[in-house]
């Protein structure tokens, strides 16, 4: 864990004295070395952040996660959103990644205090919710202009949000993204609609957006059918698991595999969302198959030592010219690895848990 969140660290400190300093470096490639500070994933590394800093006693990790904060909200444009991509010149919003740096608002409003961080969060989930098609589908500021089921990673976003700021419309559209994305559930529980490319089989990565989505969107929404749908997929991963912890980097309809490689970041998610499950009690067998795949995470996490590029990384596939993330270590990788950690050697969870807030106004 803490090789995991000293890598972040030093992804961080690879973009001071350049114009996007505070961000955290969106990882390091064999092509392009440290890549430029990524708003959306640098949002939601303030939540793994400010959590380490309880589990392993370091404070300077929350001065760290409090730079994220003052960089990302110097970001946000005028109606709400913030830039796609890196946040060069002329990149488009989209409605996943606004989402997660809205986690990382949130994160900075309930365990640091600050109400410019919540009253951001609030302008944004606006912004979300004018681009909501009314089967609350989102169709317009999305990757590749199709939609995502995936993008339930975002309405969790906007439902934390309405709950945070008592605004019920907020916590409405939530739920109506999160109940068009399961009604794309196929009988075996894998979800259409939710690869990055229409036709193709998602990867893991975004399965496992997806069921967490619906996972924390049904406990917030007290909507166990939403809880089913993220525990359905889960089961199929489980039975989808090698006996070594190895898990296939996609899937087409039916859970059938399809990929001769593993995407190392999709089963870090994986994880947090078997720990969750198991976390609430659903009815699974959780244990063994989260330990297993700690432990092909952990074999697989680079151990050097020596403060190299990837010393303390995970990659974004195994091998490593698997199809996703390929030849890079991505700063998300290695966040969900840190919080899968962090979630196994301690009460703590990744978000913490919002105080729960009725949602009758939402009703």
């Amino acid at each position: 864990m803490s090789a995991a969140i000293d890598w972040l660290c030093r992804a961080q400190d690879r973009r001071d004295g350049c114009a996007d300093a505070g961000g955290v470096s969106a990882g390091w490639s064999f092509e392009d070395g440290w890549l430029p500070s990524y708003p959306e994933t640098s949002g939601y590394i303030v939540e793994t952040l400010l959590a380490a800093a309880r589990v392993l006693d370091r404070p300077e990790l929350t001065a760290r996660a409090g730079r994220i904060l003052d960089w990302e909200l110097g970001l946000q444009l005028p109606d709400g959103a913030f830039p796609g991509h890196f946040g060069e010149p002329g990149s488009t919003p989209v409605i996943f990644n606004t989402g997660q740096i809205m986690h990382g608002l949130l994160a900075g409003h309930q365990q640091l205090g600050r109400d410019d961080c919540l009253a951001a969060a609030v302008r944004a989930a606006h912004w979300m919710v004018a681009r909501q098609d009314p089967d609350g589908c989102w169709r317009r500021s999305v990757h590749n202009a199709i939609p995502h089921v995936y993008n339930t990673r975002a309405a969790w976003a906007l439902l934390r949000t309405g709950l945070a700021s008592g605004e019920p419309g907020l916590v409405d559209a939530a739920l109506a993204n999160l109940h068009w994305a399961r009604s794309q559930a196929t009988p075996s529980g894998w979800w259409r609609e939710n690869a990055f490319r229409r036709g193709e089989a998602p990867f893991i990565h975004n399965i496992a957006y997806a069921m967490r989505g619906l996972l924390e969107g049904g406990v917030l929404a007290d909507a166990p059918e939403l809880v089913e749908s993220a525990a359905c997929a889960a089961r199929a991963l489980v039975r989808a698991q090698r006996a070594d912890g190895w898990i296939a980097g996609a899937f087409a309809e039916d859970w059938r595999p399809a990929a001769r490689y593993s995407c190392l970041t999709g089963v870090a998610q994986i994880v947090l969302n078997w720990q969750r499950l198991e976390q609430l009690g659903v009815v699974g067998a959780w244990r063994d198959p989260i330990e297993r795949s700690l432990g092909f995470l952990a074999r697989n996490q680079r151990l050097r030592g020596d403060g190299a590029p990837d010393d303390g990384a995970l990659a974004g596939s195994l091998p490593i010219w698997g199809r996703y993330s390929r030849f890079e270590y991505p700063n998300w990788a290695t966040k969900f690895l840190a919080d899968a950690l962090i979630m196994a050697c301690s009460d703590e969870v990744v978000p913490p848990l919002p105080e729960r807030a009725s949602l009758e106004a939402g009703a």
